[in-house]
């Protein structure tokens, strides 16, 4: 009798111990328990102990902290009709754990299949120079996008990134050239900046010439002394006008007759007298008949 005590004893403390380990979880501070009594959902437990009864409640574990999210590779067709080929990444955490267990049979599957529908769709609206210079406004608008269908599941989404876009190598090379001639045509303007720039100086340094002379000589020595350090083997040295113009004035009275007589005309020289004939053709100039020596 008292062995049959016994055993009814320790079998009483087994299933004690046994359904305080199943009625007592213990949750951590990221952690809420969603608990089913009887099938209905209850308030949210957590964090710290959490005490059930083990033949009617049922609780499930959900995390509240942020959850990286990689999309797959997605090949898009964008409105100009380059393929691309684009990956992303979401981040999105649990903001009621209630509907993310009623709402949804898989929060996290649901939501890589929205961030890749909603990917695609977005992608395939904006031209590639779009796709690769506004990634920020793509990104919000993703991250808009795909929050607004999980938020009935309790899924807030608070970053969506575009992590790369892979485009056919032609279209690699089309770009390439495109930047290239665009920073020629930077460099021209820049250059024809710098030359009405340096116009308008030139204009400005011609007008205090104008007034004082004497700097045109200042700038005359240092020209030559420019030329120095070049060591060229021939040296253009600049004269003024104002030097020469005396000499000039001297020289027009000799210049002006050296003209004068250039221009005279050339007296002609009498013509010598032709010799006479006679009828026969014969020249009539006289013979000497006497005998030679």
């Amino acid at each position: 009798m008292i062995t049959a005590l016994i055993v009814v004893l320790c079998v009483l403390a087994a299933f004690a111990v046994v359904g305080a380990a199943t009625s007592i979880r213990v949750l951590r501070e990221y952690e809420r328990g969603v608990v089913f009594r009887l099938g209905r959902v209850m308030d949210k437990r957590g964090p710290g102990l959490v005490l059930l009864t083990p033949p009617i409640d049922r609780m499930v574990r959900v995390s509240l902290r942020t959850v990286t999210l990689t999309v797959p590779p997605q090949e898009v067709i964008t409105k100009d009709n380059v393929p691309a080929r684009v990956t992303a990444v979401a981040y999105y955490k649990v903001v009621d754990p209630n509907l993310a267990v009623i709402e949804v049979e898989d929060y996290h599957s649901a939501t890589l299949q929205i961030a890749q529908t909603t990917l695609r769709s977005v992608l395939g609206g904006a031209d590639l120079d779009t796709l690769l210079a506004e990634r920020e406004k793509l990104n919000d608008t993703l991250a808009r996008i795909i929050d607004t269908q999980t938020e009935p599941w309790g899924i807030k989404v608070t970053m969506v990134e575009i992590k790369d876009v892979e485009i056919p190598e032609q279209m690699q090379h089309a770009i390439a050239r495109q930047a290239e001639a665009e920073r020629e045509r930077r460099a021209k303007i820049i250059n024809a900046e710098g030359e009405a720039q340096a116009a308008a100086k030139l204009a400005e340094a011609a007008d205090v010439i104008a007034v004082n002379p004497v700097t045109i000589q200042l700038r005359y020595l240092q020209t030559l002394r420019e030329i120095g350090v070049n060591q060229n083997s021939t040296v253009v040295f600049p004269m003024p006008m104002e030097l020469t113009s005396s000499l000039i004035s001297a020289l027009k009275p000799a210049i002006g007759q050296a003209e004068v007589e250039a221009q005279a005309p050339t007296p002609e020289l009498p013509a010598a007298p032709a010799p006479a004939t006679n009828g026969k053709g014969q020249s009539a100039l006289p013979v000497s008949s006497e005998p030679a020596d």
